[in-house]
Order: C-alpha cells, then sequence, then structure tokens
C-alpha cells in the first residue's frame, strides 16, 4: 500500500470527538480569570479557561451559563457571551474541541467551588502559566483583543 495513501487512511480513522466550552472573563482591568486543575483531576496543576463538558443536547452556551455557575458562583447571560475563537486538538485518546467566548458582564465575584485555585492575569501574561496544551493556542486571539 503506497506510504501516502496509509497515512490518509490512518488520519481519518473515527475517534472519541469531546466538545468543551470555555470562557475568558474579562475583568474592568481587562485580566482574564484562569483556574488551576485541582489535584486528582487529569492535567492536575496545569492552569485553564473556566469551562467544562457539555451535557447531552445541550447548547454551548447554555452549558457555559451552568458551568460557571457550579464551578465560580457567578450567573451570565447569553447576551454577555461573544464567541471569540476555538481550539482544535488531538489527545492520545480522543479529539477536543473547544470554543472560547469572553465575557464582560456578569453577577457575582468569581469563587473556588470545586477546589481549583484562581488568578486573575493580563494576556500578555497567559504564557507564563503552564496550561493544557488545547489552552495554548487561544493566547494569541487574546493578546490581539486585549493587549498585553
Amino acid at each position: 500500500m503506497d506510504s501516502k495513501l496509509q497515512e490518509t487512511s490512518d488520519e481519518t480513522k473515527a475517534v472519541k470527538m469531546l466538545l468543551v466550552v470555555a470562557v475568558a472573563l474579562v475583568d474592568q482591568d481587562n485580566r482574564i480569570l484562569i483556574a488551576q486543575r485541582p489535584e486528582g483531576k487529569n492535567l492536575a496543576g496545569l492552569w485553564e479557561f473556566p469551562g467544562g463538558k457539555l451535557e447531552v443536547g445541550e447548547r454551548p452556551e447554555a452549558g457555559l451559563i451552568r458551568e460557571l455557575y457550579e464551578e465560580l458562583g457567578i450567573q451570565t447571560w447569553e447576551s454577555c457571551l461573544a464567541p471569540l475563537t476555538f481550539a482544535s486538538h488531538a489527545y492520545d485518546d480522543f479529539h477536543l474541541l473547544m470554543p472560547l467566548y469572553i465575557c464582560r458582564r456578569w453577577e457575582g465575584i468569581p469563587q473556588s467551588k470545586e477546589g481549583q485555585a484562581l488568578k486573575w492575569v493580563r494576556a500578555g501574561k497567559l504564557r507564563d502559566y503552564p496550561m493544557p496544551p488545547a489552552d495554548i493556542p487561544l493566547i494569541p486571539p487574546l493578546i490581539d483583543l486585549l493587549g498585553v
């Protein structure tokens, strides 16, 4: 079999697709909230944008609103979520597709509800925090939007 053909057929094999949603919460000082994955979770210790997996049949915006309430105790609305970019990343055992939204308006003060550390960071400093591979490509659009 032609090696190029073999390579193409390997790339088209079915893989588990995981859809998660994430948000860059931006405060009045143009800082972004990131959360550190707690011990016991996959990729523990890495910093990420708040969000999570969608439930079956759940729309991305509704899932993000739910996740923000569950993880941070804040309330926001669909009209306050603006899609910015997305990540598409192949992990060893699944493929992750993750839209990133921007949110500047919410009700409440973000607090850790799941044992994760929280930190407000300028877009230009996001690379100073170790992140999962899928989150890293989300940084340049945030720098373009918010500056360093």
